[in-house]
């Protein structure tokens, strides 16, 4: 009942911050979860992981219920991370470049199964004809054969020098995670509309971001990110690590597709609600997005470590009791991430944080959100 002696405004101010202290959020099986739950949960992981940062969403019915942005940005200067914080998004990059390539599809710019090689040579690898099998299909799904990253992959040293580009099966046979196709159809992509990757950004933001409405979202550096961009920590100390870099040559005026997005919880949850929405996309290419591309072998990691079974465009599939789950997660070492969505019933989540301890945060928050 109305208080007299309260102003309105107070009064329903009140009444609102009764409301959200009480209200019910939902996991993304559907079951019942009170936000002092989730706030208590997630206070403790910060406590005894020693997150720095962290920026994270919670979508339910295909709306964000809860989001918050706690810690600093820095553990020197103490610098609160804020709504306005930004984080390196690491692999969480491939999902919505993965989203942007559809659209390209979708105008008919270029084609998932046309070699491509038709569209751009591509002479870090011409040396091997095997190239020329490579489509952007098989880039999303990371069934190259392309290495993660030539500079940081094990490799057999007696055929391959430091930095050399390699293909370690036939491209199409097998699931094998790697930025470096990505890196590639990035190139294929500027190539095609006339651009570099150090002029590609502008049309991501033309193409995707603004249609979706991301206002915090850049795979390419600007002022905006230099002012807002959280740092990174390693062991619970600054890493004083540059822009992420998957290449010697690389800096932040490059698009890097497969690491290099800048954004947070609240933009990226923009995306993921699109994504479940079917929003943007036209049906056959988001039916190509969730649909199982190749399946995944029960020895790799993502089968051992996650439980995924396969992938689609961009993103892994984990069959569960109730239903699928489509999921990434992202490392870039001293920045991790991670979502989880369950298009049947749009809920989901997605996390940033800045230190090497999201893995494990990831890890936790889903066995709470995901079970």
């Amino acid at each position: 009942m109305y208080n007299k002696k309260l102003p309105i405004g107070i009064f329903i101010i009140l009444l609102f911050l009764n409301f959200t202290s009480t209200a019910q959020l939902r996991t993304l099986k559907g079951s019942k979860l009170s936000v002092e739950h989730l706030d208590r949960f997630i206070k403790k992981q910060m406590d005894s992981l020693g997150l720095p940062g962290l920026s994270f969403a919670l979508i339910n019915k295909g709306k964000v219920v809860y989001h918050r942005s706690l810690g600093v940005s820095d553990i020197v200067t103490k610098k609160k991370v804020d709504v306005n914080s930004l984080f390196e998004a690491a692999s969480l990059s491939k999902p919505l470049f993965s989203y942007f390539v559809l659209k390209l599809v979708d105008q008919q710019v270029l084609n998932l199964d046309t070699p491509l090689y038709r569209y751009l040579p591509y002479a870090d690898i011409a040396k091997d004809e095997c190239y020329k099998l490579i489509t952007a299909r098989m880039v999303l799904s990371h069934t190259s054969g392309f290495p993660n990253w030539r500079y940081f992959d094990k490799r057999d040293e007696n055929r391959y020098k430091y930095g050399e580009l390699y293909i370690k099966f036939t491209p199409g046979t097998q699931f094998s995670y790697s930025g470096e196709g990505y890196f590639y159809l990035a190139k294929v992509v500027a190539h095609l509309n006339h651009l570099t990757l150090q002029t590609l950004d502008p049309y991501f933001q033309a193409e995707a971001a603004k249609p979706l409405q991301l206002k915090n979202s850049w795979f390419s550096g600007n002022a905006y990110i230099t002012t807002h961009k959280v740092k990174g920590h390693v062991d619970g100390k600054l890493s004083g690590k540059p822009w992420p870099t998957a290449f010697p040559e690389e800096d932040s005026t490059g698009f890097e597709p497969a690491g290099g997005l800048h954004t947070e919880a609240i933009d990226y949850s923009t995306f993921l609600i699109a994504l479940m929405n079917d929003k943007g996309l036209s049906k056959k290419s988001n039916e190509e997005l969730f649909r199982e591309q190749v399946q995944l072998d029960k020895s790799t990691p993502h089968y051992l470590v996650n439980g995924d079974t396969a992938w689609g465009l961009g993103i892994a599939i984990r069959p569960v009791s109730y239903g699928v789950i489509y999921e990434h997660g992202g490392n870039n070492g001293d920045a991790q991430s991670g979502f989880k969505i369950n298009k049947a019933n749009k809920n989901g989540y997605v996390f940033f944080t800045n230190c090497d301890k999201g893995v494990v945060f990831n890890k936790n928050i889903g066995a709470l959100l995901g079970n």
